[in-house]
């Protein structure tokens, strides 16, 4: 699309109203998308974010949405009433992430900021344990791939995988949020660096790579002009790249904590599985074998694995009765979650969705379904109804 096809954002902001759905896309300064349309604004950040990117929508689709509610109204209707909801659990998520855009900002701007950060992780802690199976099925399968949000969402995934991880293994509720506050912070440094690697074809540049092997001392620096003194928690993201075996990065040293240890393994292992413009997720089964492999079994890795299952809440699945589902809920064991159906025994997609129990013979897994067409997009809604 031409420039001069778009519409700035902030000159038809009067067309976005907080709770409603978009009428039409939004993107940012480099095309990228943002939003789609029907997408809920869930917040004034989220609306001061987009406004802050630079964001842009075609601008022959807004004078065609101005003119169609001009009309509307002058016919005595209001043409918004009718679509307005109550914010969900799955809104609050989206609420989240530009929370944390908003909060990163400050630190590139060197603001102090470290009082709001640990709030942000305190919340994030909260939001995963209203239910942890919905935050894994956002993680493992997130409703639209916005690369340039690459680092937000990563973020947000990583602060997941290391709460469930530390359930697993017993760990404090301090504990817990250390692994959150470094998560949501570990690489803020390299934030336009990974959405601009989510989109590229080619493997990172020389420059590139120094960047990313300086972006923990980077990001510890950024974090303490920003007001953060917490030992622990600059500590694990200095850390959060080092090996125990001395092949880590920036310093190479293998006298790393078990927190910093945490937070590399939900990291990598989160990039494994997340998509990129040019290349698919890793599968979970291979993600999963690779992380068991590559920590020779250590109990990170065995609790990573007994914490998610083999087929995490979002996986798509193969039933032995032939239908498709997406996995709702973990189960008794790693193998047996709780399923909800998404096609006939036939592979044909269906409108309604059934709950299957997998630890049920004639329900049992017999595999990954992989990427289905027709069925990558999976609305949380569908799986779980509308959570408050």
């Amino acid at each position: 699309m031409s420039q001069a096809q778009r519409a700035p954002l902030v000159t038809v902001k009067d067309l976005v109203v907080i709770g409603q759905p978009l009428p039409f896309h939004v993107h940012d300064e480099f095309g990228r998308r943002l939003l789609a349309a029907g997408q809920v604004i869930v917040g004034d950040t989220q609306l001061a974010m987009l406004l802050e990117r630079g964001a842009w929508v075609d601008g022959e689709q807004a004078a065609t949405v101005r003119r169609e509610r001009q009309a509307a109204r002058a016919g005595g209707g209001d043409p918004l009433m009718s679509t307005y909801r109550e914010p969900s659990l799955f809104d609050r998520w989206e609420k989240l992430v530009w929370e944390l855009d908003a909060l990163l900002r400050k630190v590139h701007a060197g603001m102090p900021c470290a009082a709001e950060l640990e709030a942000l992780g305190r919340s994030v802690l909260s939001q995963i344990e209203r239910d942890v199976d919905i935050a894994l099925f956002v993680t493992i399968r997130p409703s639209e791939q916005r690369f340039a949000l690459y680092a937000l969402t990563h973020a947000l995934h990583a602060a997941t995988l290391a709460v469930v991880l530390g359930r697993q293994l017993a760990w404090s509720v301090e504990q817990q949020l250390l692994l959150v506050l470094g998560a949501l912070t570990m690489n803020v440094s390299i934030q336009e660096l990974q959405a601009h690697m989510a989109v590229q074809p080619d493997p990172p540049t020389g420059r590139q790579k120094q960047t990313i092997r300086a972006h923990p001392e980077a990001s510890a620096a950024l974090l303490q002009a920003a007001g953060v003194d917490d030992v622990d928690w600059l500590t694990i993201v200095r850390e959060h790249h080092e090996r125990s075996d001395g092949t880590g990065y920036p310093q190479g040293t293998a006298a790393t904590s078990e927190m910093s240890h945490a937070l590399r393994v939900v990291d990598v292992f989160t990039a494994k599985i997340s998509a990129r413009a040019f290349r698919p997720a890793v599968p979970i089964q291979a993600a999963v074998r690779q992380l068991f492999q590559d920590e020779q079994g250590s109990p990170i890795a065995t609790g990573m694995i007994k914490a998610i299952g083999l087929y995490p809440p979002g996986d798509l699945v193969v039933l032995k009765n032939g239908e498709i589902g997406v996995v709702a809920r973990r189960g008794a064991s790693a193998t047996t979650p709780i399923v909800a159906s998404l096609t006939n025994t036939a592979g044909q997609p269906v409108a309604g969705t059934s709950l299957r129990d997998t630890a049920k013979p004639e329900f049992a897994i017999t595999g990954a379904a992989g990427e289905r067409k027709g069925l990558s997009r999976v609305l949380p809604e569908r799986v779980y109804g509308l959570v408050r």
